[in-house]
């Protein structure tokens, strides 16, 4: 494991610094390539050596990703990988922990721990690989799988509405929540490259290509010939406008909620401004519930990046305060302080 930084004069970090010796084990033409090969590329940015980078996984497919890096890692069990997650970030503010985690294990037994590390704002980053499908379980549906999808445990098609992890992201108080595609080699680095700099928790959706399952969800959003029309591009401070000629625009209708409208009818000056810097979650909320890959424009992009004032990042100082003010002996008091009892003997 290599034990360099890019200070003190030490070589600059590469990405072989970060690829592990493991033998890359995914299904040909899965969408996991793509995204290991981005973030291994863009680790060396960050100047913090392997061994203050930590990978914690949990069951399903991108739970092999910690296997595949060269850092410290853990792959946990499903849909834990939150918890433990936080548990390290508490203990220890000098590692960039980072949280890999798929559609079914981050919605559907680790909804909770997901939730609550947003809510926390804990100081870890959470990759979330959305392929709306349960791909290391051979293709049952999923917490994202669509309304009416025909899938090994849904042979009759979906009765469940779908989970949209932004919207769930945001609901619970996320300060940074972004939507990427796994093959966008340009956008993808983008978002996280503003993650990692963001001081608190950060959520991506990574919309993953199965090509085993769900071949193609994302084609609209990926496809030369398509994505132009169907990809909304979220950049703070700038009117939300996209299509081949940029001729479709973002407004809010008669109600208050969001549409999609052609410019020419409206006029620039009509179109909203993205502020993902708004204290105020509603707008990033509103732009969450545009599209659904059913024939509507998706918006990708970064929908909220708000730090809070009193950053997560004091989590772990705040905990070794408490340690040092209680000491072994004050621990000790504190564990005995109310009634305790004794089992057998």
């Amino acid at each position: 494991m290599s034990a360099v930084g890019t200070t003190n004069g030490a070589r600059e970090l590469t990405k072989a610094d970060f690829q592990s010796a493991a033998e890359t084990r995914w299904c040909p033409g899965c969408g996991d390539y793509a995204i290991l090969a981005a973030v291994q590329g863009f680790l060396p940015e960050l100047g913090i050596p392997p061994e203050r980078t930590v990978f914690v996984s949990g069951i399903g497919c991108a739970g092999r990703f910690s296997y595949y890096m060269n850092t410290y890692g853990m792959h946990g069990i499903h849909g834990r990988a939150p918890a433990l997650a936080t548990g390290l970030a508490a203990a220890r503010a000098d590692l960039s922990v980072w949280i890999v985690s798929g559609d079914g294990d981050a919605l559907s037994i680790g909804g909770n721990h997901l939730i609550h590390a947003l809510r926390r704002d804990v100081p870890v980053k959470i990759l979330l690989f959305n392929n709306r499908i349960y791909g290391l379980t051979k293709g049952q549906a999923s917490p994202t799988s669509e309304l009416g999808k025909v899938t090994k445990s849904t042979p009759f098609g979906s009765t469940d509405a779908p989970f949209n992890p932004i919207s769930l992201a945001l609901g619970a108080g996320a300060t940074f929540v972004a939507r990427t595609v796994d093959t966008d080699k340009q956008h993808l680095p983008a978002m996280l490259r503003a993650a990692a700099a963001h001081p608190g928790a950060a959520l991506i959706e990574i919309y993953q290509n199965c090509p085993v399952f769900n071949d193609g969800a994302f084609d609209a959003l990926s496809d030369k010939q398509t994505r132009d029309a169907n990809v909304i591009a979220l950049e703070h401070g700038a009117p939300i406008r996209f299509g081949a000629q940029r001729e479709w625009g973002v407004v809010r209708g008669e109600g208050g909620d969001l549409v999609v409208v052609a410019v020419a009818e409206v006029g620039e000056d009509a179109l909203l401004v993205h502020d993902a810097h708004r204290e105020d979650p509603s707008l990033a909320f509103a732009l969450s519930r545009l599209g659904d890959l059913e024939g509507g424009a998706t918006p990708i992009g970064i929908f909220r990046s708000a730090p809070h004032a009193a950053a997560a990042a004091n989590l772990a100082g705040e905990l070794l305060e408490a340690r040092a003010g209680f000491g072994e002996a004050g621990l000790e008091r504190l564990l005995h302080a109310a009634d305790t009892w004794s089992v057998g003997g």
